[in-house]
């Protein structure tokens, strides 16, 4: 099978989420990318799925995380900091979340993300 048959091919598509969870983290590696895009909306039935399958490698995704929070997307970023960054200890990713609290960009400051990131660091 086709790894990339396991994409979810709209935000309501149910059917593959069981194919997902029996895929171990280097089977699922190759798709990651494509399943964090389905975190950009928190409101589609698809993303708490998706977030459950990825939180734990999330440590494991770091550089792909990284590249969702260095967009200007702060409703992605919220996504993936709220359902996937909150128990990280991930030095790398760390980092990234003290710049959005002490530096938040225009969008991460519309979206609170600074209040989200220093509940992380502080472990609320």
């Amino acid at each position: 099978m086709d790894i990339k048959e396991l994409i979810p091919k709209h935000k309501d598509d149910q059917e593959v989420i069981d194919g997902l969870k029996a895929l171990s983290f280097e089977q699922l590696r190759p798709i990651v990318p494509d399943l964090l895009e389905l975190l950009q909306d928190l409101h589609w039935p698809i993303a708490h799925p998706i977030a459950e399958i990825l939180a734990p490698f999330a440590d494991r995704i770091t550089p792909d995380i990284i590249n969702v929070l260095k967009t200007n997307d702060g409703q992605w970023k919220w996504g993936v900091l709220t359902m996937l960054v909150r128990k990280t200890t991930d030095p790398v990713l760390l980092k990234e979340v003290e710049r959005i609290a002490r530096f938040p960009t225009r969008d991460e400051l519309e979206e609170e993300l600074n209040i989200e990131a220093l509940a992380i660091l502080n472990g609320d």
